[in-house]
């Protein structure tokens, strides 16, 4: 089999390689990858900025769907042929996150899902929804379940909540299409218009271009009528944080996602009391998150968003792509 790894830090320096199919251990499970997702932490890794202190080689992606290629002993949930998609801490099954749990995080403390065969725990798989393909289900794992926590966990969205979303990256484009199913009002913020417009189609309610008008936190409360929005899926980081406490409403929550952006501004810390906000950081999910995630897109049809694929040996030009912001929605690697 083939597999890309990260000998040193860099996209110009990741590497492939070969190597013999994994043989299933007790209680593990192989499964044949046919495609792989990008997010920005992946990106992260490879450029040393995650982990500085990463043990390499290591092999990158934490997301990947495919089919069940052969079973170890003991193995009941599984069966040869199976669609499945790797869960994205293998330790955590379910309930609240622990330091145990936290362990095991693909493509970080341990080797991703970038090769075309990978052997893993009987319990770090779930099955994929039938009618996705599998460059649709290798997007859910992170940036999907991590939509799905901010919704549900963080957020308790229901029928007329408003959420706000910034860009159009994998998170943002997941919370935009989930809310719409919960019967959420959404609204969000891009750089770009033409990105607005795709957002439209997908069923955002009101855009505005963040660089024709920083103060989104003001144009959020204006279209709530001065009340301030339920849920800010926060994917910025330091440079988005204050205007997303100015969007929300009082009592409302922000969801800390992203680190996309640094502040020198020290953070607004009374508007945090003022408000009684919940500031509420996500880092995924569980399995059991992602069962449940697994069971609404089989009753609502939502398909991720998935802008472009490249060829296995094109993953230095997804990094690029995704280092270039360009893109709406996911990025996926093709295992083939």
């Amino acid at each position: 089999m083939k597999f890309w790894t990260i000998p040193a830090f860099g996209i110009d320096k990741l590497a492939t390689g070969e190597g013999p199919i994994p043989e299933p251990g007790p209680g593990q499970v192989v499964v044949e990858v046919h495609a792989c997702s990008l997010n920005y932490r992946d990106l992260k890794v490879v450029l040393g900025t995650y982990s500085p202190r990463l043990k390499m080689p290591r092999i990158p992606l934490s997301d990947g769907a495919g089919t069940v290629w052969a079973v170890g002993e003991g193995v009941r949930a599984w069966k040869a042929g199976d669609r499945v998609a790797a869960i994205f801490m293998q330790n955590w099954l379910d309930g609240p996150p622990t330091a145990e749990k936290y362990r095991g995080a693909l493509g970080g403390d341990i080797d991703g899902m970038a090769r075309q065969y990978v052997a893993l725990p009987e319990a770090g798989l779930v099955p994929i929804p039938d009618y996705l393909s599998f460059a649709q289900a290798a997007t859910l794992p992170c940036a999907a379940v991590t939509a799905w926590a901010a919704l549900n966990k963080a957020g308790a969205v229901t029928s007329g909540s408003t959420v706000l979303i910034q860009g159009t990256g994998g998170v943002s484009v997941a919370a935009l299409q989930l809310a719409k199913a919960m019967g959420a009002r959404v609204l969000g913020i891009s750089s770009s218009d033409q990105k607005l417009e795709r957002a439209r189609a997908l069923g955002l309610d009101a855009g505005l271009n963040y660089r024709t008008d920083p103060n989104w936190g003001e144009w959020a409360q204006a279209q709530t009528g001065g009340e301030g929005v339920d849920l800010v899926v926060e994917v910025g980081g330091a440079g988005t944080f204050a205007q997303s406490l100015q969007a929300a409403r009082i009592g409302g929550t922000v969801a800390q996602i992203g680190v996309l952006s640094e502040s020198d501004e020290p953070v607004p810390v009374p508007l945090i009391l003022r408000k009684q906000l919940r500031v509420q950081g996500i880092y995924v999910g569980s399995r059991a998150d992602f069962a449940e995630l697994n069971r609404a897109l089989a009753v609502t049809g939502i398909k991720p968003v998935v802008d472009r694929e490249f060829a296995f040996d094109d993953l230095a030009g997804a990094f690029r792509t995704m280092e270039s912001a360009s893109h709406f929605g996911k990025l996926v690697l093709l295992m083939d």
